[in-house]
């Protein structure tokens, strides 16, 4: 079974084929349709951009496909950067111009109010139906990046229960723990009960 992945990271593509290896199914990037649009998320939550950008692959294809909108949730910042969390700091802003942004507002937090969370959202359509899965993590905003794995907000996050940012504990840790592995994991179990039936 042949999924679509709504992204054109060749990076994620083989994050996911490895991730589901034990599965019958391939996921393939945008670009295995040739030209493709870019698709506007304007929605107002993670769920209305992850479906828009399944719909809009869906449409074009007629294929499985898989989409995700993702992003961090700040409680002293009232929830932002949240569906912002990409272009923070602006349209074409690098990771470390948005953490910049980040903990400049946050600058006059306290430890113990820098609580934060990382959310996914993914959502699978077929046959025109669209299924959502979510997972998140929750943790807390330190005061400098720490560490070079990762990318995003990974170097100011340290998840519950660890010392270390997401940048600093590496993949190996953060792919079992992160809020991506929730929501693929909620989404695996999906895809395997739906193949048995078949």
């Amino acid at each position: 079974m042949k999924i679509l992945l709504a992204t054109k990271n060749k990076g994620k593509i083989r994050e996911m084929n490895a991730m589901f290896g034990d599965l019958p199914v391939e996921f393939v990037g945008v670009d295995f349709l040739g030209e493709v649009p870019d698709v506007v998320e304007d929605g107002n939550t993670f769920h209305e951009n992850a479906l828009k950008k399944a719909m809009t692959f869906f449409n074009i294809s007629s294929m499985p496909v898989l989409a995700e909108d993702s992003g961090l949730e700040v409680d002293a910042l009232e929830g932002a950067p949240g569906i912002y969390s990409a272009r923070f700091a602006g349209e074409n802003a690098s990771d470390q111009d948005n953490i910049r942004k980040l903990l400049e507002m946050m600058r006059d937090v306290p430890k113990e109010q820098r609580t934060a969370r990382f959310i996914s959202v993914l959502c699978f359509v077929m046959d025109s139906k669209p299924h959502f899965f979510e997972g998140e993590v929750r943790g807390s905003i330190t005061d400098t990046p720490s560490g070079s794995s990762g990318f995003g907000y990974d170097p100011v996050f340290v998840p519950e229960g660890y010392d270390k940012t997401f940048a600093e504990l590496g993949p190996e840790i953060k792919n079992t723990i992160s809020h991506r592995a929730k929501a693929i994991n909620k989404f695996k179990d999906f895809l395997k009960e739906f193949i048995q039936q078949k």
